[in-house]
């Protein structure tokens, strides 16, 4: 890890991940630049960080250019849960593309390491499992998720093109799902939606017969993860960051509703298109090259997750 005071850029800082990525930031010391447009973050996330010396935030799209000076940035702006990527598709895609070629390009002008918040998306519904990052995926081009994924892809192929272009110094993370406190109540993934659910004696909704899985890893341990990826040098990834441990959707409700006294029943509706059978990280890559593995069980996240939810709803 870097001794040195930098100068580091967080876009979409405001939201669930990228605001955790800032407290550890500011926290090490750092002068952090926390980039939102406010689509899907919230100054809520931030409230703990504003008007310390080594913060400051500025409302930006990054689908337009952004000229500052900075040493590292950390390009996690986009939508990411299906309810919002899918509400506006095509300012999505822009996002996605548009903004890694503007975050690429700033990386180029002043010479900064640029980390890619990509997705285990870019795998869509893997035939192969787990997922290795050598795996080049299954994804429906023009399906009702190809925004999201298609997006991720491309910006990846741009990544890698500034990078044998133009020199540019890049890290490319392939986020497997993540969960813990600042997840928006009605976000739509299975983490916060079974909580919240639970909270309000809703029955919990399963899509499906409840048999895909889904690996779960704690917003701690993926920060831990980001920040060393970024300072570990002459590895570009792509690299899975994300938890092995396979659960199904049916396990994950249960265990919620063993947590949360008078869970009401579970319920069950179709699946969603190219809704993904199965995810699951190889992790193999993250443990050799960056010395990482996630620490925090599923029961103990799940726990601070909801009593996160229950102090907000």
């Amino acid at each position: 890890m870097p001794q040195k005071q930098l100068r580091i850029m967080v876009t979409g800082g405001a939201g669930f991940i990228g605001s955790h990525l800032c407290d550890r930031l500011v926290k090490e010391g750092h002068d952090v630049l926390c980039v939102d447009n406010f689509y899907t973050g919230s100054k809520k996330n931030i409230r703990q960080l504003m008007g310390l010396e080594n913060f400051e935030i500025l409302r930006h799209d990054v689908t337009f250019p952004l000229y500052v000076e900075v040493d590292q940035i950390y390009n996690l702006a986009c939508p990411a849960s299906p309810i919002h990527y899918q509400y506006d598709p095509v300012q999505t895609v822009k996002t996605a593309v548009h903004g890694a070629i503007n975050m690429l390009g700033l990386a180029k002008r002043v010479g900064a390491t640029l980390l890619q918040a990509s997705t285990s998306e870019v795998y869509g519904d893997p035939n192969q499992h787990p997922q290795v990052e050598a795996y080049w995926g299954n994804v429906n081009p023009i399906g009702p998720r190809a925004c999201y994924d298609e997006g991720k892809r491309c910006a990846e192929t741009l990544c890698f093109d500034y990078h044998r272009q133009h020199k540019v110094d890049i890290r490319v993370a392939r986020i497997f799902n993540t969960y813990g406190p600042r997840m928006a109540v009605d976000d739509g993934r299975v983490v916060s939606n079974f909580i919240a659910q639970a909270l309000r004696g809703e029955p919990l909704t399963l899509y499906g017969n409840g048999g895909q899985t889904r690996s779960f890893c704690f917003v701690d341990d993926l920060v831990d993860a980001l920040i060393r990826f970024m300072n570990t040098a002459n590895v570009t990834g792509p690299v899975n960051l994300g938890n092995p441990v396979e659960f199904t959707i049916k396990e994950l409700a249960e265990l919620v509703q063993s947590k949360i006294p008078d869970s009401p029943e579970i319920i069950y509706k179709p699946l969603p298109q190219d809704d993904p059978m199965q995810r699951q990280p190889d992790i193999s890559l993250a443990k050799k090259m960056l010395g990482w593995e996630p620490k925090v069980p599923l029961s103990d996240g799940l726990e601070k997750t909801i009593q996160y939810y229950k102090s907000i709803m």
